[in-house]
């Protein structure tokens, strides 16, 4: 990876830890020497990362780097928890892993009080079923073609069993307690379709985007369905 991507990456590491972090662990993390981990260190420290520790004694990022202090009622943090927590327990490990990225960030930006009610909240979210690796594959698949808005040709199973191949469009994927679902434009049916990720069992983005825009689709599809165009607002 580029030194700036790394350097990204060993704030997201030191903002998942409270305590000092040794230095071997965070070279080993990111797959770099202790020396380079120390040239980083002193890069980040000159950039104005409140980042303290030594060599041998480890590294402990100071609450408050890199962003400006954050003001957020009690409401609003308690959502924030839960709805990361539910993110990184029930998508794909690339989502996930963002998850537990950003739910970091936000600590290390809150204030003192704020950050201990976000670190000692008692909202949790219940156990899931394991996400299988394939469809954790998928899933990240299918949600990445979605925001670069690249057709998919997938490899599809009805509920027959029935196999088939399919190239689409698309644009939204649902997260659901049972299953993920996908809704794309179909180029093989010439409309909208609905698809559960657990049923895609290969999916290879094509270079080429897709003509439509992906709010025009999202748009479309709504007024199919019946959907209120204000749906997104309430979600």
């Amino acid at each position: 990876m580029s030194r700036p991507i790394r350097l990204n990456h060993l704030l997201q590491l030191l903002r998942r830890h409270r305590r000092p972090v040794s230095g071997q662990t965070l070279a080993d993390a990111l797959g770099i020497s202790l020396r380079t981990l120390y040239r980083d260190i002193a890069t980040l420290q000159q950039q104005g990362a409140d980042l303290r520790g030594e060599a041998g004694v480890g590294y402990v990022l100071a609450p408050g780097d890199t962003l400006p202090p954050l003001t957020l009622p009690p409401a609003e943090i308690d959502a924030l928890v839960l709805g990361l927590r539910w993110v990184a327990s029930r998508t794909d490990a690339a989502l996930a892993e963002a998850a537990r990225d950003a739910l970091a960030r936000i600590g290390h930006a809150l204030p003192a009080e704020r950050r201990l009610q976000l670190q000692t909240s008692g909202l949790r979210v219940g156990p899931a079923r394991p996400l299988e690796a394939t469809l954790s594959s998928v899933m990240q698949g299918v949600r990445e073609a979605i925001g670069a808005q690249q057709r998919l040709h997938i490899h599809y199973r009805d509920q027959a069993g029935r196999c088939s191949q399919r190239t689409v469009w698309p644009f939204a994927l649902g997260y659901f307690d049972e299953v993920p679902m996908l809704a794309a434009w179909c180029e093989t049916r010439g409309d909208f379709r609905h698809f559960r990720l657990d049923r895609i069992d290969g999916a290879q983005a094509q270079e080429r985007r897709y003509p439509t825009a992906r709010s025009t689709l999202l748009k479309r599809w709504q007024r199919q369905q019946g959907i209120s165009p204000d749906w997104l607002d309430r979600c």
